[in-house]
């Protein structure tokens, strides 16, 4: 039996298919921020926002082509983005880093349920990294030099 009909490929598949909805809300979310950034901050805060919506996307291809490696089917819906018609910079980046939080969990969970599939293992981890970067850039974003 192979890492991909074991009975863990059950709850990778979920797994998967929460982080292939979480990125793709996410794709929407920055895009969203970075229309409503306005201010003398605009330019290099919207490029941001777009260059982590561009990352989103980047993942979901990847945790795409791992559902169906899985065989399964990428979800078409996305998680819930709200709107809390904030557009203030702060706000904005707290909401974001929550994302970050909820993102990196996700990675963490998937690292831990990989059992034999130690390319998915590695794949996670690397994303846990690359998530754990991102939490840190926001947190530096956050902090004033007060």
């Amino acid at each position: 039996m192979s890492q991909y009909e074991s009975k863990s490929s059950k709850a990778v598949l979920d797994c998967l298919e929460q982080i292939f909805k979480s990125e793709t809300a996410g794709i929407i979310r920055y895009l969203h921020y970075s229309f409503m950034i306005m201010g003398h901050h605009r330019i290099p805060i919207q490029k941001w926002f777009r260059d982590q919506a561009t990352e989103s996307m980047d993942h979901a291809v990847v945790i795409g082509e791992k559902i169906t490696a899985y065989g399964g089917h990428p979800p078409l819906v996305t998680d819930k983005v709200p709107d809390t018609k904030s557009h203030e910079v702060n706000t904005i980046l707290k909401e974001s880093l929550e994302f970050e939080l909820e993102a990196l969990e996700l990675y963490k969970k998937l690292a831990s349920i990989a059992g034999d599939d130690i390319a998915l293992e590695e794949m996670a981890r690397d994303f846990v990294r690359t998530e754990t970067e991102q939490v840190e850039e926001v947190m530096k974003m956050l902090r004033s030099n007060k």
